[in-house]
This record gives structure tokens, sequence and C-alpha cells, in this order.
């Protein structure tokens, strides 16, 4: 559970970016953040993924307050995320299966770590995490010769195999075909359901927002104007947002 309460932050030359930003987000809740182009998305995105320093507000995880840890404690936690932007993090040198084993390397031994050598059974298990994103065919194939939203499910199931129960999403859609992008959205909904992962995502298309989310936050002058169960989103709701 994430609970956030009066979250604010301005640039250096005084610019409010996030004015008292307060929600709660419980466990498997699919949030689709829409806004224009300024509004403070990525911005909030960066905070809540600790990628980012806020400059006042209260932010609890899991009942435990992480508003002023300090920069390991920070990096720490980060691993236990996962954080997808329209540039997967994903090796392109690596085929499919080896890019979701270095996320897994983390939970071996440390002579596996070092050696970078994993059992059969965390083959087995780095092969269902494929799967369940649709490209367990794709396993063996090099990461380079993947399409852009193949690419965004193995970053999505390298979040999954670390055990990450939120992900942050940051425009995960940019530059993928439609169907690549139905895609993608269908298999952030089915984590959520699945293994009640909180993903909280940022995109332009409101289409998306309103066909895959659970629910959906408009930002606008650095609020949160809008925070709905997700659904077709009235003129009006879309005029205080945009």
């Amino acid at each position: 559970m994430l609970t956030v309460r009066n979250l604010s932050k301005k640039w250096k030359d005084g610019t409010e970016i996030l004015n008292k930003v307060s929600f709660q987000v419980d466990d498997g809740e699919f949030i689709a953040v829409i806004g224009a182009s300024g509004s403070g998305k990525t911005t909030l995105l960066n905070c809540l993924s600790l990628r980012e320093k806020w400059d006042q507000g209260q932010y609890i995880y899991n009942s435990r307050d992480i508003s002023g840890l300090n920069p390991f404690q920070a990096y720490s936690l980060r691993q236990e995320w996962g954080f997808l932007t329209e540039n997967p993090d994903v090796n392109p040198s690596k085929n499919a299966l080896k890019n979701v084993l270095d996320s897994r390397y983390q939970h071996m031994s440390l002579v596996r770590r070092v050696f970078r050598k994993e059992s059969q059974d965390e083959h087995v298990y780095a092969m269902d995490f494929l799967e369940k994103v649709g490209l367990l065919d794709k396993a063996r194939e090099p990461v380079s010769k993947l399409s852009g939203g193949e690419k965004q499910r193995v970053g999505i199931a390298k979040a999954l195999i670390k055990g990450a129960k939120v992900i942050f999403a940051d425009e995960p859609l940019k530059g993928l075909q439609p169907e690549a992008q139905n895609r993608v959205m269908e298999d952030l909904r089915n984590v959520c359901k699945r293994d009640q992962v909180t993903v909280i995502c940022a995109i332009s298309s409101l289409e998306h927002a309103e066909r895959y989310a659970s629910r959906i936050w408009g930002i606008s002058g650095g609020k949160i104007v809008l925070d709905i169960a997700a659904r077709k989103l009235t003129q009006r709701e879309k005029d205080i947002v945009f």
C-alpha cells in the first residue's frame, strides 16, 4: 500500500510542479496518470519511485514512512520496485532469457551472482515469467532483434522476477505500434490482477487509460484534479484535466 500526504515540489526558479498531492493506493491497483505536457506526471512518478527528491510531504510504503531515506536506503528500496520508460532497461547484446535472469541474480547465492551461473530451477523460473508476458517463444532471441513492444514486455518480466510489488511506468507506450501498445497494457493489467502488483502508469493515450486501468488520475497544475474508477471520461472531466 502507498500513502502520500501533501507531496510538493518546486523547481529552483520557484516554479511549483507538484502542489500538495495526496492519495492512497492499494495492492493490485492499475492507475493511469493522464494530463497535458508539463502537468507534473513524470515528476510525480520520479518522486514516487525515489528518483527525485521532493520539498515537503509524507510518503508511506507498507506502513513504513520512507519520506526521509538516505541515498543508500532509497537505492535499496528502488531495487524492490520496477520502473519502465519508453526505452526499456534491457541489454541488446543478450537474449530475452538472459535479460530476465539478470534481474534474478540478486536472489541467488553469492557464488552464482559472482559467476553469473544460474541453476536449472532458476532457468525454468525465468522461462515462467517470459511465458507470463507471452514471450516464451522469444526466450533465445537476441533482444536487439525484438520489437519495441516485445522489449517492453521483457522489461515487465524483469520487474516481476525480482519480486517487484510496485511498477512505475512513464510513457511505456511511446513509439509502439497500436497492437504492441495494447499488449503491453494487457500485460500490466494482468500482473495487477494475477500477482497483486500495483502499477502507476503515466500515459498520453486517454483511450488506453479508460480501457485498461482500474483507476484514473488526472493531473493539472501539479495537482490531482481527477481521481475516479477507470471508465470513459465525460467531456467535463476531460476539460478539468486538459
